[in-house]
């Protein structure tokens, strides 16, 4: 080893082609030099910053690949690391995101044991409008791809999102690989579910640090931190080791002034992999947190105001980007509530018109739209501005449980908004929550009933404990969790409690049920009469055919059926009371289509 005051061989060792050797091709060699020396030699190296092979970075970004049932790829694009990314580079840092969702390479798994109560659910094929799922499957690049990739980016410090709990598997996984296969590197995990359960995040020893909030703010002090070999106890949102072995957990951090950030470095993301139809799509987050104190979401539930907004002209800034990338393209608004502020969203649509005109771009917002907040002149200026679709957020029709949700009663909002729709030619999509603690499968079945009777797409969600809510401490309070992380999910069923795993399983096939039943009415098709169906289907490739002919038997007994490929009909596991009650329920109501 060498003397730590070797100053001839620290000069030797920074300089460009031998740092590019050191540091890239054999970054090992640098584990013979005490700590200190070695911080020096990065620091030098990083100031110095000689250009180095093409796929070799200062810090690489990586959103993990994913397991479950099914994947939205329009909703998974990696903003949330390309704002990191730009804030690190505005440092000075180079910077790489491995984006291992960034491919349509998806391999079927065995169901893992801790899942395998959905067996009863999901564990036939089924070709019906009524399924739900059926194979478990691998989403995205393989662990070794991912270490490997990794590995060749010689980056001193990975930063790996862990956005959602029930995703923290796959997360942990590839921190574990990025250290065997780079163990040079300090690996930090961010996101949401690091953030709410610090201490579980850092129970690998792959893992050196966690980063609470938003990591634009601690990313860039870190990553300084470390290449200049400085302390990083103080960091903001920080959590570490001490060397007696416990965590120093640092309060969350934020960013106070949005506007004072970069754009996010979107050029780093495979544009490609997120195109839609014909043209390029884009994520765009324009403020943070959110005001409402709602019981299920982890977002409010701050202990001090956490709603922030960019100002209209960033905001601006960042769809000309987009627009000098695409002639054409979607794109989707991520923010937990975009239309509260009336009168700054208002701003943001006439200059949206004003400078891309009506029909450049598709918008959506599809985390939801208070309906509250949407009055004649705003809806008519989404309009214009390029919105399709109202993402209606209802959340319940039941006084208790909005009670329970700490929610106001939004129907009269809600109706107003879907007539505000049909006259501007607007799309709509109602949200309602089941299975939530203490929520009853009768109240979930009225919410069907509700939306079923008016010219919207009932959109069904069932209620996963977010770490961080006041909901997840309820249910840990009332032993509800689930033992396993990957459990905290929608598509696994969550909870059994007022509302059973076969009741809330039944409710997400009678709202597929129902938007068939609006598909119908749509094309001016009539709804099929109750009749019997045959054991077998001669083809059951013809999703509309089968649909007709499995609705009509549900009308008739209740029971519902699904069709294997092959055409054997079968019946489903569900809860005969909640599904006979539904078609009592749909008899009383005047049923509309979506248009």
């Amino acid at each position: 080893m060498l003397e730590e005051n070797g100053e001839s061989s620290i000069k030797q060792i920074v300089s460009v082609h031998q740092a590019v050797k050191t540091l890239y091709l054999q970054p090992h060699t640098l584990n013979h030099f005490f700590p200190a020396t070695k911080n020096k030699i990065q620091a030098a190296f990083i100031r110095d910053h000689p250009k180095k092979p093409k796929h070799m970075t200062d810090i690489l970004l990586i959103q993990p690949p994913i397991r479950d049932f099914y994947l939205t790829a329009k909703r998974t694009m990696p903003y949330g690391l390309a704002c990191i990314a730009a804030a690190l580079m505005e440092s000075g840092f180079s910077v790489s995101i491995l984006d291992g969702l960034a491919t349509s390479k998806a391999r079927i798994q065995s169901l893992p044991e801790e899942l395998s109560y959905l067996h009863p659910y999901y564990g036939k094929p089924d070709l019906s409008p009524f399924a739900l799922f059926h194979h478990f499957r691998h989403y995205g690049y393989s662990f070794d791809t991912i270490g490997q990739k990794a590995a060749e980016s010689g980056a001193f410090l990975v930063g790996i999102s862990a956005l959602f709990t029930p995703y923290a598997g796959e997360a942990m996984r590839t921190a574990q690989i990025v250290k065997a296969r780079l163990p040079e590197a300090k690996v930090v995990l961010g996101g949401h579910h690091p953030s709410a359960l610090p201490a579980s995040a850092m129970d690998s020893a792959a893992v050196d640090f966690v980063i609470r909030g938003e990591g634009e703010v601690a990313m860039p002090m870190l990553a300084r931190a470390l290449a200049e070999g400085g302390r990083t106890d103080a960091i903001p949102g920080l959590v570490s080791r001490k060397d007696d072995g416990n965590l120093k957990i640092n309060p969350g951090t934020r960013m106070r002034n949005l506007d004072a950030y970069p754009l996010p470095a979107t050029q780093l993301v495979d544009q490609k992999f997120y195109r839609r139809k014909s043209g390029s799509t884009a994520v765009i987050v324009a403020s943070r947190g959110c005001p409402m104190k709602c019981s299920y979401c982890c977002v409010g539930n701050q202990p001090e105001p956490s709603y922030r907004r960019k100002r209209v002209a960033t905001v601006i800034s960042e769809i000309e980007r987009f627009a000098g990338q695409t002639k054409s393209g979607f794109i989707d608004f991520e923010d937990e509530n975009l239309s509260l502020d009336r009168r700054w969203f208002l701003r943001l649509l006439q200059e949206i018109t004003a400078r891309f005109g009506g029909s450049r771009f598709e918008l959506r917002a599809m985390n939801g739209l208070y309906p509250p907040s949407l009055d004649e002149a705003v809806v008519k200026a989404m309009k214009t501005a390029g919105f399709k679709t109202l993402n209606l957020s209802l959340g319940s029709t039941c006084r208790k449980q909005l009670s329970r949700f700490n929610r106001a009663d939004v129907r009269a909002d809600f109706d107003r908004a879907l007539d505000l729709a049909e006259r501007y030619d607007l799309d709509a999509v109602g949200y309602v929550i089941c299975a939530a603690p203490f929520q009853h499968v009768e109240d979930s079945i009225e919410d069907l009933l509700y939306l079923a009777g008016r010219r919207v797409l009932a959109g069904l969600s069932v209620f996963y404990p977010a770490p961080g809510s006041r909901d997840y401490e309820l249910s840990r309070r009332h032993g509800l969790l689930p033992d396993h992380f990957s459990a905290m999910r929608s598509s696994a069923l969550p909870l059994s409690h007022t509302t059973t795993r076969t009741e809330t399983a039944t409710l997400l096939r009678l709202a597929r049920i129902l938007n068939f039943i609006k598909s119908l009415l749509d094309r001016g098709m009539s709804i099929p009469d109750p009749a019997g169906v045959d054991t077998r289907i001669d083809n059951p490739d013809n999703r509309m055919a089968v649909g007709q002919q499995l609705l009509g038997s549900f009308l008739k007994d209740g029971r519902i059926k699904g069709v294997t490929p092959q055409g054997e009909v079968y019946d489903h596991l569900i809860s005969r009371s909640a599904s006979s009650a539904f078609v009592a329920g749909l008899a009383q109501t005047n049923l509309k289509g979506t248009k």
